[in-house]
């Protein structure tokens, strides 16, 4: 596999060259670049097959990159300091980053998941055109999330999803038009990061859109009825929170 970076902060990138080198037999390091114009150029070059894109450089952003390159695929792990923004719209664009100062253990996982995946697997441009579309919001207020399925990303309304239920490690996306998507991450991660105005956890098992719910039923410790007709039981310690949300909607 073919790599390239794109990082303004020389040592930065010295350090993580150094820790692909070191590690990771897999892959080639082809390719350095400091800014978005060396980053456009080397990727329409050198066609890597993966890029460490840094988010902030001085010409621009990663994501300024992407633009100029559309029509060519290749995986991305984006590499980020603290911008709060543009991390919510990665996570929501189900894409892989790494925090700066990059960790070795986390850099593993980061490239053990690329090279697990099927080359059918990669972002698509239009996953990638939503990413872009989101970071030129002024809000974090998104109305769709991309789900990564394992041989696709599906990119769904937000207001479509009726509930979703732990499944291990895994999230069971139930959406309207009794659509079901298995899903590649934790139920906490998305209990994190859909709106909370809209979405509460009832269970261990499950996460609800309260827009979905058509009435509560009074049995044993209490049952959400869905608009999927789904009945999921409401644990003890989640009632009052449930019941406080039902009356505010």
């Amino acid at each position: 596999m073919k790599a390239l970076i794109i990082e303004d902060e020389q040592k930065s990138r010295e350090m993580l060259a150094t820790l692909i080198k070191k590690n990771f037999s897999d892959i080639a390091l082809v390719g350095e670049a400091k800014n978005v114009a060396e980053g456009v150029d080397l990727i329409k070059t050198l066609h890597p097959d993966l890029v460490f894109l840094d988010i902030s450089m001085p010409d621009g952003t990663g994501f300024d990159v992407l633009e100029k390159v559309q029509g060519l695929k290749f995986e991305i792990i984006f590499t980020t300091a603290t911008d709060k923004h543009a991390l919510k719209a990665i996570k929501y664009s189900a894409c892989d980053y790494l925090l700066k100062p990059i960790d070795i253990e986390e850099l593993k996982v980061a490239i053990e998941k690329v090279l697990s995946k099927k080359s059918n697997s990669m972002p698509s441009m239009e996953n990638l055109q939503f990413l872009i579309q989101n970071l030129k919001r002024a809000d974090d207020n998104y109305s769709k999330i991309t789900l990564p399925t394992g041989n696709a990303y599906e990119i769904v309304n937000i207001k479509d999803i009726i509930r979703c239920e732990a499944d291990g490690s895994y999230t069971n996306f139930f959406l309207t038009g009794a659509k079901k998507l298995m899903v590649s991450a934790s139920l906490k991660h998305y209990e994190d990061l859909l709106p909370a105005n809209d979405f509460i956890r009832i269970h261990h098992h499950h996460l609800i859109n309260m827009n979905h719910v058509v009435r509560f039923l009074k049995v044993d410790g209490g049952y959400a009825i869905m608009s999927d007709n789904s009945q999921l039981e409401i644990s003890r310690r989640k009632k009052d929170a449930f019941l406080e949300r039902l009356n505010a909607v």
